[in-house]
């Protein structure tokens, strides 16, 4: 992975962030409203954690017994988790939901609940992924390693041929491998680029909590049930990876349409580490929008299709970016910069398809993994 730390955006055509910004700001000076969550935030937050612990709690109560209500539950129950991760975990660990430090920690930590760990999800998302966007080898969300290819810096292997088709299948598995794999692998890997220092902890600190909560998670999820319950070994793996793969597919076939797309831009830094846009133009021709007339698809999501705004507006919780969605795109287009958008999810699906076979295709000159 390449060091983040090497590489610089360029310090031209900052009028257009500058402009936008103060226009933003003076949306919600006008109109006296708070940046982070209002009442129907909090609503929202009810009725999310409520989709996830119901169908857990029903389950753990041995009021299902019928095998088709049981599954129906765990994958209920993944919808629920998903929920989660878009509409409240992903505001808080990026300290929108709340001006309160102590509330954005503690909904943050909801990650942590459903078993994954919020201090490597905010190096991988906030640091990574929203600082260096769909940059190779820096961007750890399109630098896979192994089944996919999601930019045309990866190297290229032969099955890349398929990963339009197969592609679908492995993103049901999103959360199941962060629970067991992911979380321990990257927290050694931040601790080498020196992540973990910077952001004031330590490779002690986070094992022993990455240790606990999952222990407490697979305790709730897999052995409590197991001793409450007559559901029986086979039904509560087979629920739990359920439950997990709904979770999975949701949030992968979210957040891939917003940035591996037809019209997304794949660009690397110079040999001296610079990149040839500002950072805000670079978040503008790397981010794509999606289906943002769909207002209850909206809701869900975590207003994760207003994917442009939330990239240059992380700070601003989620429920406003319907608003500010017309602000975006009068001034890029008074700026002749790009404002890109899908205008159905099911478009932007398709363009995440067809990018994928493009990019699975044999590149003229082949650098073989």
């Amino acid at each position: 992975m390449a060091d983040p730390k090497t590489i610089n955006f360029a310090k031209t055509d900052q009028e257009f962030f500058t402009v936008l910004n103060k226009r933003v700001n003076n949306y919600f000076k006008e109109n006296n409203i708070d940046r982070h969550a209002n009442s129907e935030m909090v609503i929202k937050t009810i009725f999310m954690f409520s989709l996830y612990f119901a169908p857990i709690s029903l389950l753990f109560s041995g009021f299902a017994t019928n095998t088709w209500l049981v599954y129906g539950l765990y994958a209920l129950a993944g919808f629920g988790m998903a929920g989660i991760g878009l509409s409240i975990m992903h505001d808080a660990n990026h300290g929108s939901y709340s001006d309160k430090k102590w509330v954005n920690s503690l909904l943050g930590f909801s990650l942590n609940l459903v078993g994954g760990h919020s201090f490597n999800w905010k190096m991988q998302h906030n640091v990574l992924h929203h600082n260096y966007t769909n940059i190779y080898d820096t961007d750890e969300d399109i630098s896979p390693r192994g089944l996919m290819r999601m930019s045309p810096d990866s190297p290229w292997k032969s099955m890349h041929k398929f990963q339009h088709l197969y592609a679908w299948f492995f993103y049901g598995f999103l959360t199941f491998v962060w629970v067991f794999s992911k979380d321990v692998n990257r927290i050694f890997k931040y601790e080498k680029l020196g992540m973990v220092k910077n952001n004031n902890s330590t490779l002690t600190q986070e094992l022993i909590q990455i240790a606990i909560t999952k222990v407490i998670y697979l305790s709730y999820t897999i052995a409590l049930p197991l001793i409450v319950t007559d559901l029986g070994v086979f039904k509560v793996l087979t629920g739990f990876l359920l439950m997990h793969y709904v979770a999975g597919f949701i949030l992968a076939i979210i957040f891939q349409p917003a940035h591996v797309v037809d019209g997304s831009h794949f660009e690397l830094p110079d040999a001296n580490g610079n990149m040839k846009n500002s950072w805000a133009i670079h978040q503008m021709k790397t981010t794509t929008n999606f289906a943002q007339q769909a207002k209850i698809f909206s809701w869900y999501v975590g207003g994760l299709n207003y994917q442009v705004e939330h990239h240059l507006f992380p700070n601003v919780c989620h429920i406003h970016y319907k608003n500010l969605a017309p602000i975006l795109k009068q001034t890029a287009e008074e700026y002749n910069v790009p404002y890109l958008s899908k205008p159905t999810f099911r478009k932007a699906l398709k363009s995440h398809f067809l990018l994928l076979k493009e990019l699975g295709q044999q590149p003229n000159n082949v650098t073989f993994a």
